[in-house]
């Protein structure tokens, strides 16, 4: 059985909230890992994590087609990945809200009116033992 964001320790939200970057892969048309640097932020309430991004980017185009993404952050020995399907937003109202969600995580993003949220919805979690609650693995 998958892991999903309910198995997700006090240590892995710790990891989620501070200033790091991550990984995002997504795959190209012809099925090879399109794998980019970003920033995302995450949202453990309703299960998903968004990046902002660019409309008509690489990354877009990706999840346009393959309709699914994966975040990893390491940290040393810390690590976690969340995956799952992924959408594109383009409504004012879903962009505003991932810019302020990004803006308390890293910083105020600059202007962008071409700007969209890749939007994952988090189906799968893994990552080192300390990212997951005792419940999961008992000891």
């Amino acid at each position: 059985m998958p892991r999903t964001v309910d198995d997700l320790s006090p240590q892995a939200h710790e990891l989620l909230g501070e200033y790091h970057l991550a990984s995002l892969a997504t795959l190209r048309k012809d099925g090879t890992p399109h794998v980019a640097a970003v920033g995302f932020t995450f949202d453990p309430e309703a299960g998903k994590a968004r990046v902002i991004t660019f409309d008509h980017s690489q990354k877009v185009r990706n999840v346009e087609r393959r309709g699914y993404a994966a975040l990893t952050h390491v940290d040393g020995p810390r690590w976690l990945t969340l995956e799952g399907p992924a959408r594109i937003r383009r409504e004012p109202e879903q962009v505003r809200d991932a810019e302020e969600r990004y803006g308390r995580r890293y910083r105020e993003p600059k202007p962008n009116p071409q700007r969209v949220v890749i939007e994952v919805d988090i189906a799968r979690a893994l990552g080192s033992a300390a990212m997951f609650t005792d419940e999961v693995f008992p000891g």
